[in-house]
């Protein structure tokens, strides 16, 4: 078999990989299809990663903050498999999109003179955070999410948002956002 044929099985999550060991062989079969209940852990991961961040900020600072927006984009988008697509609820031109990671974490937490604009949105005292999905698309290896996510700060006050995620599985089975888009709702 050609590495080409073999990187496209991969891809397609049809290859069965042998992880033999000696004479014996274990199996592993790699699935990249993402399911409805995956895409709906990782939006609540998120969600909670982002009230994780607002709570280091006013407990231990903005430095415990800032590596945990680190940790969390890490763990969350897919800056590892290309530029992700992210275009943040309140940024500006000419730095309205945010294809790499230091862009995005420069919206999450501020503080990078390339990013004169940001004031760290997951700083902003978020104390819980719900995702309401109009419609999830479910296509093998990625999946895409329209709906709105409202955010609740320290004092009650909600701030909802429209927002569109793509996820995609890296080669490990994580999933990964490789699109993400956010706006206030029209009129706002």
């Amino acid at each position: 078999m050609s590495t080409r044929t073999v990187k496209s099985l991969l891809a397609s999550g049809a290859l069965v990989v042998s992880l033999g060991v000696g004479s014996a062989s274990a199996f592993e079969r790699y699935n990249s299809t993402i399911s409805e209940a995956e895409v709906l852990v990782a939006q609540k991961n998120w969600g909670d990663a982002v009230v994780a961040i607002s709570q280091e900020n006013d407990t231990k600072g903005f430095a415990a903050a800032k590596a945990a927006a680190e940790g969390a984009l890490d763990g969350a988008y897919g800056y590892n498999l290309g530029p992700v697509l992210f275009k943040p609820t309140l940024t500006k031109s000419p730095q309205t999109f945010r294809t790499t990671r230091e862009g995005a974490l420069a919206y999450f937490v501020g503080g990078n003179p390339k990013f004169p604009n940001d004031t760290g949105f997951a700083l902003k005292g978020w104390r819980k955070v719900e995702v309401q999905n109009a419609a999830i698309q479910l296509n093998g290896a990625t999946a895409t999410t329209l709906g709105n996510v409202s955010f609740t700060d320290k004092d009650g006050k909600v701030t909802t948002v429209d927002k569109s995620w793509t996820f995609r599985k890296d080669d490990r089975g994580v999933i990964r956002i490789v699109q993400h888009h956010s706006s206030l709702p029209f009129g706002n």
